[in-house]
């Protein structure tokens, strides 16, 4: 079993309301970039489904330099109709990341919540992690 010690979450970059599933994103990464299989561990679709993307024994492909000990969490959607960061993530959504990463950070007690633009210059997941999720944040501290 992988130490985990980040839980990142990020946005698949797509059109709000655009219906993007796991398997066309695994297409992307596997036919687009070359990769063994999808670089996220969970996808939360547009109806707050949480598919099982890349196992969680298998280390990420998500965000560079911080693979080795973390989980990858992609939300369908984060650009509006002109592919500018937006927070699109659908009351499903909501609910079924704040069940996620509690679910997550009950596992892995040592592990921390992040935005994929901690370590990046990106915008992604299209919204301030820290300050949406700060009690959740707080019960586990």
């Amino acid at each position: 079993m992988r130490d985990i010690n980040k839980i990142i979450l990020h946005c698949s970059a797509t059109r709000e309301g655009q219906d993007i599933s796991t398997e066309t994103i695994r297409g992307w990464h596997v036919n687009e970039r070359g990769w063994s299989d999808i670089g996220y561990h969970f996808v939360v679709l547009l109806d707050g489904t949480v598919d099982k993307a890349r196992p969680v024994e298998r280390q990420g492909a998500h965000v560079r330099g911080h693979n080795k000990g973390s989980i990858g969490i992609c939300y369908i959607g984060g650009c509006d109709a002109d592919m500018n960061p937006k927070d699109t993530r659908t009351d499903l959504q909501k609910e079924s990341l704040t069940e996620l990463i509690s679910y997550l950070m009950d596992s892995y007690e040592d592990a921390t919540l992040h935005g994929h633009n901690e370590f990046s210059s990106k915008a992604c997941p299209s919204f301030n992690v820290k300050e949406e999720y700060k009690e959740l944040i707080e019960c586990y501290e």
